[in-house]
């Protein structure tokens, strides 16, 4: 198998996917995006409000968040992104047609992914909305080729079995 070009770290809010995929990028050396500066400000509102998004609401975000990683394979540039790509249609939108993208859907149980988001701080995701989330969430099947690691362990364990499961070659280590 090829290694991929860009990565898109996936998973329900609170799953690690900002931590894990900025070490990843860090590790390999390629850029990073945080899938949250993708969302329009009313769908940041909506969801500081404590509104879930709906699918309308999710597509501009996907867009941008696919032309972003068009713009990584057009020019060469590897990347990493993070994008909760819950449903089986948003990896497709993400992956589809795009042989240089491979998706890892960080897997973690309800309670365990509850009590990362009571830790941390700052963010405008309200823990309440973690229901929709798994509500929404359609866990991958074995034809969509998609990565699934469980949130045990370290961000940076975490990242250590995505590089061997990719394939990848962290920076430091590359002649």
């Amino acid at each position: 198998m090829t290694p991929p070009k860009v990565i898109v770290v996936a998973g329900v809010a609170g799953s690690g996917k900002t931590t894990v995929g900025a070490v990843l990028a860090e590790r390999l050396g390629w850029d990073y995006a945080e899938a949250d500066v993708f969302h329009t400000e009313a769908a940041i509102e909506k969801m500081r409000s404590g509104h879930p998004l709906t699918d309308a609401d999710r597509l501009p975000w996907l867009r941008a968040i696919a032309a972003w990683i068009d713009d990584r394979l057009a020019t060469g540039r590897p990347g990493v992104v993070s994008c909760s790509a819950l449903k089986r249609r948003y990896r497709e939108l993400l992956a589809d047609g795009r042989p240089g993208v491979r998706i890892v859907m960080l897997d973690g149980d309800r309670d365990t992914i509850a009590a990362r988001m009571r830790a941390r701080e700052g963010h405008f995701f309200d823990v309440a909305l973690l229901d929709s989330q798994f509500a929404a969430l359609e866990r991958p099947t074995p034809d969509e080729n998609v990565l699934v690691l469980p949130v045990t362990g370290t961000p940076e364990e975490t990242v250590d079995r995505i590089l061997a499961a990719l394939d990848l070659v962290p920076r430091h280590l590359r002649a």
